[in-house]
């Protein structure tokens, strides 16, 4: 059996990173946390994800400690395990429930 490689390939979270970038215009500190953030995904992408149900390969959260002014910045993306891929489909900046 091959060795399965140790970290997961990451598609289109720059992409979507910038489109949040442009939208949101975040300060530099949240932006640097999201972009640090993005790198942990290749080496365990489930950590803290929740699966949306529903959908086979479908996986969100928020990005901890991306908290700042009353919001949280959350991802969403898609797991796929027999290609060990990691595919962005977009960040959003979502309001704390109160």
């Amino acid at each position: 059996m091959p060795e399965r490689p140790s970290a997961w390939t990451l598609k289109n979270f720059l992409y979507h990173l910038d489109i949040w970038v442009a939208a949101e215009k975040p300060p530099d500190d949240l932006r640097l946390l999201v972009t640090t953030w993005i790198m942990s995904r290749s080496e365990d992408p489930y950590l803290n994800a929740r699966r949306e149900p529903g959908f086979p390969n479908l996986w969100y959260l928020p990005i901890p400690d991306s908290y700042h002014d009353g919001a949280v910045v959350g991802c969403s993306f898609e797991i796929y395990e027999q290609s060990h891929e990691v595919i962005c489909r977009g960040f959003g900046t979502l309001s704390w429930p109160a």
